[in-house]
Order: structure tokens, then C-alpha cells, then sequence
């Protein structure tokens, strides 16, 4: 992966520096972020302890992320509809299927 000082020119301005910027590749796309030192530092730690690459760690937590998000929209929608029978918290669905 290539870390660089991310540089942004701008017309009649010439460039600035925007500190620490990441860019990932992985597969067709690619990705530029801006970290801040901590959640750099905290980064650097996780690759250096699990082995992995940078690029790797920050697809795994994009992909938890993800995930996350798309079981928080399922139970945003199917809610309605379990309150209507019942079910109230997630108690209620473990005494039902256990």
C-alpha cells in the first residue's frame, strides 16, 4: 500500500498539505482516507501484532462496518412487524427458537 503526505493542489493557490493520507487498492477501486496520528498509531499497532497489511485490517473493519449497517437497516425495518406479534427485545425471540 502507498502512504504518502497527501498534497492538494488548487488552482492560484499551489499546494497544501493535508497530512497523513492512505491509499488502498483492491481490486478495481481505490480509496484515499486521511487519517488522524491516533487512529494511525492505532493501525500501525493492529498490523504489526495480527501480521497483516494495512489495506488488509481496514477492509476487514470496512467489511464489519458494512455488515453491521446492513443488519441495523434489516432490524430498523422488520421491527414494525415483530412488535406486532410480540416481540419486543431480542429475550423475546431467544425464549420463542430456544
Amino acid at each position: 500500500m502507498e502512504f504518502r503526505q497527501a498534497i492538494a493542489w488548487s488552482e492560484g493557490w499551489g499546494a497544501r498539505d493535508l497530512g497523513p493520507c492512505a491509499t488502498l487498492s483492491y481490486m478495481p477501486g481505490t480509496l484515499t482516507i486521511r487519517l488522524d496520528k491516533e487512529l494511525e498509531r492505532s493501525l500501525n499497532r493492529v498490523c504489526e501484532r495480527s501480521g497483516r497489511t494495512r489495506s488488509a485490517v481496514i477492509r476487514d473493519a470496512l467489511r464489519r462496518q458494512l455488515a453491521l449497517a446492513r443488519y441495523e437497516d434489516l432490524r430498523r425495518r422488520v421491527m414494525p412487524f415483530a412488535e406486532a406479534r410480540g416481540y419486543l427485545v431480542d429475550d423475546d425471540v431467544v425464549r420463542d427458537v430456544s
